[in-house]
Order: C-alpha cells, then sequence, then structure tokens
C-alpha cells in the first residue's frame, strides 16, 4: 500500500541578522519550528539540518547574507514555511504568532 504524500513548502531565506545564526536565533528558530506538525529542514549548499536543533542550525555556521533553502514537510508545511521566512525577514526579532497576526503590544 503506497504511503500518503505529505504537504512540501519552500522558501528561500536570508540571514539579515549582522552576527548570523548565532545561539539566540538558532533558539527562535528552533522553537518556533517546534510548534508545527512538520518536518522542517533549512540547507545552505550541502549542508542540511533539522530547524528544530538549535546544535544542528549553528552548525550551518550562516553568516549575515547567507542564502539557505527551507523545506518543510507535513500537515503543517505551508504554515511552518510561512512563518519561519517571515521570522528570517524580521531578523528574529519578533516570532510571528501562529495565527499571523502580529503580537500584542
Amino acid at each position: 500500500m503506497p504511503q500518503e504524500e505529505q504537504p512540501v513548502a519552500t522558501r528561500r531565506v536570508v540571514v539579515r541578522e549582522p552576527n548570523g545564526l548565532h545561539m539566540r536565533p538558532a533558539e527562535t528558530v528552533a522553537r518556533t519550528a517546534m510548534r508545527f506538525d512538520a518536518t522542517i529542514t533549512l540547507m545552505q549548499g550541502d549542508h542540511r539540518v533539522d530547524a528544530k536543533s538549535i546544535f544542528d542550525l549553528i552548525t550551518l555556521a550562516a553568516e549575515e547574507g547567507s542564502e539557505l533553502d527551507l523545506r518543510a514537510e507535513g500537515p503543517d508545511a505551508e504554515a511552518a514555511a510561512e512563518t519561519l521566512a517571515t521570522l528570517f525577514k524580521n531578523k528574529f526579532e519578533t516570532p510571528p504568532s501562529p495565527g499571523g497576526e502580529p503580537p500584542a503590544k
């Protein structure tokens, strides 16, 4: 019996943080990724890592201006890809809320 295909979403993201993808932004990315029912990977060249792992993210050594390929696979693939792409765009400053609404001030 063939396995049901999972939804897949991809994005190209750019590290805009002047200090690159260091510990604080890696933690923000991993915590955000963990909210989704999806397998999420980031890839720089041939180096592919689990976006839910802070350690894995740091091993990318992604500096400011680095372009990464984001891939999400699973029921929440599209929401995960969009939320994480927005997080990169916003320099990891404010994690978007699950509903896509800006956080309360």
